[in-house]
């Protein structure tokens, strides 16, 4: 019986294995069948570096909105991996026990926040506040346009917020199972509580980091509620942080509901790209984790 229900249960690991695989194989040829064709059409070239987007007219260019999911990526993880890692070391090594019960409850609560919510916060309280600080350095002669509030800086600010959650539970965990022994004998040989926890456990925690970095990127890029509700979503070149912009993930939402023909095919091609950019992204970090262990 014993060996009946081991081979039962290896039976039904493999199929459910199986199934995740079949997912992931499914959107890959869903997507590239629906979406290679219409880059094709449209021009792999003129599709990947046009800068104009008209449906209306048949021009479909999406290097703006490429440019946009890096530009507000980039800046939410500058945001929120400094912040999201320094709060994992407090909860670590520093956080009184009577506090973390509490401060990990809020951390945990930020991840189970909708987008929604976090997108009307956006419109109610950094829009305005990044449109005062727009204002203020337009009077200060720093910029020429200081934009309405609904710009990169506030999608890179929300996003940076939105992340924190995903970062701190995988790197607090990270520097969590690092042998407490790395720690102990640096301290025994002289170091300090911050070098100790800086020059030993943070490298010792080198790949758990990476991967709270990268859980975080793809939460960013791949965010589109709030994003579209504070970024502006104008499908142009963005000329700086102030001004709006729009992202893969805003223009396949927005306009899906009513394209069709080329048009449809051209925001599955956009999808594409978006998979193509977390594909590297996830690759790269492979490459990153198999040199720190050979090293």
């Amino acid at each position: 019986m014993r060996a009946l229900s081991e081979k039962l249960m290896r039976g039904v690991f493999f199929i459910a294995a199986c199934t995740s695989v079949l997912a992931v194989a499914l959107i890959c040829i869903f997507l590239f069948t629906n979406g290679v064709p219409a880059m094709k059409e449209i021009g792999f070239i003129e599709f990947l570096t046009g800068t104009t987007w008209r449906p209306n007219n048949d021009i479909y260019g999406i290097f703006p909105m490429i440019l946009g999911s890096i530009y507000v990526t980039a800046g939410a993880v500058l945001i929120g991996v400094p912040i999201a890692i320094l709060t994992s070391v407090f909860m670590a090594k520093y956080c009184p026990k009577k506090i973390y019960p509490f401060l990990k409850s809020a951390t945990e609560l930020l991840a189970g926040i909708p987008s929604v919510i976090y997108g009307f916060f956006g419109i109610m309280v950094v829009v305005p506040a990044v449109r005062s600080l727009g204002r203020t350095l337009k009077l200060a002669g720093v910029l020429r346009s200081s934009g309405d509030g609904n710009s990169i800086l506030t999608a890179s600010l929300l996003l940076g917020m939105m992340i924190l959650p995903t970062i701190i539970g995988v790197t607090e965990s990270a520097i969590r199972a690092v042998p407490s022994h790395y720690y102990e004998g640096s301290l025994a040989l002289g170091a300090t509580k911050e070098q100790s926890i800086f020059k030993v456990v943070l490298p010792a925690a080198k790949s758990g980091l990476i991967a709270g970095v990268v859980l975080g990127i793809g939460r960013a890029i791949g965010e589109t509620m709030a994003v579209i509700m504070i970024a502006g979503n104008q499908p142009r070149l963005p000329k700086g942080i102030f001004q709006g912009v729009r992202t893969m993930t805003a223009n396949i939402v927005i306009e899906m509901g009513y394209a069709a023909g080329l048009h449809r095919e051209a925001l599955i091609a956009t999808a594409v790209v978006l998979f193509v950019f977390i594909l590297l992204i996830n690759f790269s970090v492979a490459l990153l984790k198999r040199r720190s262990e050979y090293e």
